[in-house]
């Protein structure tokens, strides 16, 4: 029999982990650029917050509604097919922003842009359970996840320096071109382990190993997958985690401009510390988890130990808008963003853990990313009628925030079932009466 850790893995795979990562950071660039031209977008055609929030939030029906049949796509097409056309779809929207007359325009806009982002997650997710073992995923995904904070920082200082000296329209035009870039080099250089000239017999053995299906089991299909406890404890705690995270690409900047009194110069420099802050925390989340794993802990201890303490950690977004001094509000923001970028790398860890197949993977990350993303529309609609009733106060949405950080916590902690990957009801029960231990837990 082959000793796996005799088995060097392909080089290639952290290309591609590169790879994702900078999709990850030009997405977040496309759907974040938004953000940092609200005041001129406002300005300019006499937009009050609530409306405001609808145009930031239909980004997300769109988002929303594409991941349940992207997830199926992908798994259907495969990554490299997927991921080309997605980009292609998100870089055209962002481009036309450019040229949006209006309201209606912009929310075309950006309803387009969703459909062409809801597939990067999936994709990325599929890829990382194919070309990383289980003991490795934690970090791979940890280093392409932490692409959003990279992202959400970069667009800070590049949108508001674009802005500043050529104007909002050409901000667009530009984040546009990044994303053309970037399709034509995936398309050029990916392909799955199977397909890849590259991979060895021996190292393709290796990879695949962690989904050998037990000979005579039973398929699970799409819609069973709705049957499992797990999933619906991924969906809620994935839920709450984002109506935190999409704070920082949505209200962050109005927040710093309009509560805090930065300028576009303060907000492109220590506006910054929130999300390079992150960075390294989603690292450590990622290899924390894995080290944990290698170390004799269950795959369910290593992850739910980092989804459980960063969401909790997260919970002190609920102070930032309580305390006078902008260090201390940048100090909590930053520890609560942190935290987030902590429990999110294992956040996407788990759809490859739990899949029952590779072809299951990006079916998964749809499912979670559908119920998480539906956090964005109440996150960035909630914010902007707050923010008008309030006449431009944050307590409330932050408190909101920081509660619903706690009850993802506890979504992860109660609700998630064991991390393995999931058995049909016929297999579940042979493997119980033949003393194997519980099954992921179903609804």
């Amino acid at each position: 029999m082959m000793d796996a850790s005799s088995v060097k893995l392909p080089s290639q795979r952290w290309l591609i982990v590169l790879m994702c990562f900078l999709a990850v950071a030009i997405n977040y660039i496309d759907r974040a650029n938004l953000g940092v031209a609200v005041p001129m977008i406002r300005q300019e055609y006499g937009i009050d917050p609530a409306l405001m929030g609808l145009i930031l939030s239909a980004f997300f029906w769109s988002y929303v509604l594409m991941q349940l049949p992207g997830g199926w796509l992908i798994d259907r097409f495969g990554s490299r097919l997927t991921y080309t056309v997605a980009t292609l779809i998100m870089s055209v929207a962002t481009l036309a922003t450019a040229f949006a007359g209006g309201v209606t325009s912009l929310i075309a806009c950006r309803l387009v842009l969703g459909i062409g982002e809801a597939f990067c997650y999936p994709v990325n997710a599929k890829v990382t359970s194919l070309w990383f073992r289980r003991s490795e995923r934690g970090l791979a995904t940890g280093i392409w996840a932490s692409g959003s904070r990279v992202g959400s920082a970069m667009t800070l200082p590049l949108v508001a320096f674009l802005i500043a000296n050529f104007g909002w329209r050409e901000a667009f035009l530009v984040t546009g071109v990044i994303g053309l870039v970037w399709m034509v080099v995936w398309y050029v250089v990916y392909r799955d382990p199977k397909r890849h000239p590259a991979v060895t017999p021996e190292q393709l053995a290796v990879l695949e190993a962690d989904y050998a299906v037990k000979a005579g089991a039973k398929k699970i299909r799409y819609a069973e997958l709705f049957k499992y406890r797990t999933i619906w404890g991924m969906m809620i705690g994935f839920f709450c985690l984002n109506f935190v995270i999409y704070f920082y690409t949505t209200w962050f900047p109005s927040y710093l401009t309009e509560s805090r009194g930065f300028s576009l110069a303060k907000l492109g420099t220590l506006g910054l510390l929130p999300g390079l802050v992150a960075i390294p925390a989603g690292w450590l989340g990622g290899y924390l988890s894995d080290r944990l794993y290698k170390g004799g802990w269950s795959l369910t201890a290593a992850r739910k130990t980092c989804l459980v303490g960063g969401l909790l950690s997260s919970s002190v977004v609920a102070f930032a808008p309580l305390v006078p001094g902008d260090a201390a509000a940048l100090a909590l923001l930053s520890i609560s963003y942190s935290g987030l970028a902590f429990a999110g790398a294992n956040i996407w860890t788990l759809p490859g853990d739990v899949a029952p197949t590779p072809a299951h993977v990006a079916s998964i990350s749809g499912i979670q990313n559908f119920a998480s993303n539906l956090a964005g529309i109440a996150l960035t609609t909630f914010t902007g009628v707050m923010v008008s009733i309030t006449k431009g106060s944050f307590v409330v949405p932050l408190a909101v925030a920081g509660t619903l950080s706690i009850v993802g916590a506890c979504a992860y902690l109660f609700i998630v079932g064991e991390i393995a990957p999931l058995r049909s009801a016929d297999d579940e029960a042979e493997a119980l009466a033949a003393g194997a231990g519980a099954a992921p837990a179903k609804a």
